[in-house]
């Protein structure tokens, strides 16, 4: 019995061990605040996981026009979708010069979404690596920065829901988010946290992936605390009546404390 015992915490001791030695190993962003001081011109590129459910970028800049004191964002938004995308599809070269978008300033920020599925395999995984780097330098070239926009784990009944893509998406998108000097928008570890606290929410649809409107609505809070410092906590803007003022508050809440405890605020 006690060689059994013995054994027993051992093995204890080394699963405990192990798990701190992961929370210590997990990937640290070294961008920590916005990367622009109030970027009131900003560009999101991504597939229709941003434009569902009202749209990320209307969200976001509604959440402005309703802070105290208020962000009128709106003229200086654009957001570029095409559905099922990867970033390779995008003609960013030509999207992100002055004027073609019908914004004569240059960008100051902009927001790369990729897909869903691109942390799942190595093939996907270097592609999208290859394809961040490449747009980071036409990026850079035109005096913007780049925000990676960490998307959400797929939930049941998808067929990718088993996978552990929160962890797979953080070695992926962090680690280069930190050698490119851009910040990581931690939309998926807030997800995750929601679900953890509230599993009844639906934060996603019926396929398991796309946002709902309570999803996407969350997505924005965590996007306007990344990209503005600002706590979404209190802010009046409910989509139009669409958010109940329980779920609003809660999803403020999650998204503020998700922002605050990844950049270590």
């Amino acid at each position: 019995m006690r060689h059994y015992l013995a054994v027993l915490c051992t093995i204890l001791a080394l699963g405990l061990g192990s798990s701190v030695a992961a929370a210590q190993n997990a990937p640290q962003p070294t961008v920590t605040k916005p990367p622009a001081e109030t970027p009131m011109r900003v560009l999101f590129i991504g597939n229709s996981l941003l434009y569902t459910a009202g749209g990320l970028q209307t969200h976001v800049h509604s959440l402005g026009a309703a802070d105290k004191p208020p962000l009128d964002l709106e003229p200086g938004y654009k957001s570029v979708h095409i559905t099922d995308a990867t970033l390779d599809q995008y003609p960013l070269d030509w999207l992100i010069v002055p004027g073609h978008l019908g914004i004569a300033k240059p960008f100051q920020v902009v927001v790369l979404a990729g897909k869903s599925t691109d942390a799942i395999t190595d093939k996907s995984r270097e592609a999208y690596r290859t394809k961040v780097l490449e747009f980071n330098k036409i990026i850079k070239e035109h005096g913007a920065e780049t925000a990676l926009y960490w998307l959400p784990s797929f939930v049941k009944p998808n067929r990718f829901a088993d996978k552990d893509l929160l962890k797979m998406n953080e070695s992926m998108i962090v680690p280069l988010a930190n050698q490119i000097g851009a910040i990581v928008i931690p939309v998926g570890p807030a997800y995750a946290e929601a679900y953890h606290e509230r599993p009844e929410l639906q934060l996603q649809s019926f396929d398991g992936n796309h946002p709902t409107v309570a999803g996407q609505y969350l997505s924005a809070c965590v996007v306007y605390a990344t990209l503005y410092g600002r706590s979404p906590v209190g802010n009046p803007y409910n989509s139009n009546g669409e958010i109940d003022d329980s779920t609003r508050l809660f999803l403020q809440k999650v998204a503020l404390d998700t922002v605050n405890k990844f950049f270590g605020r």
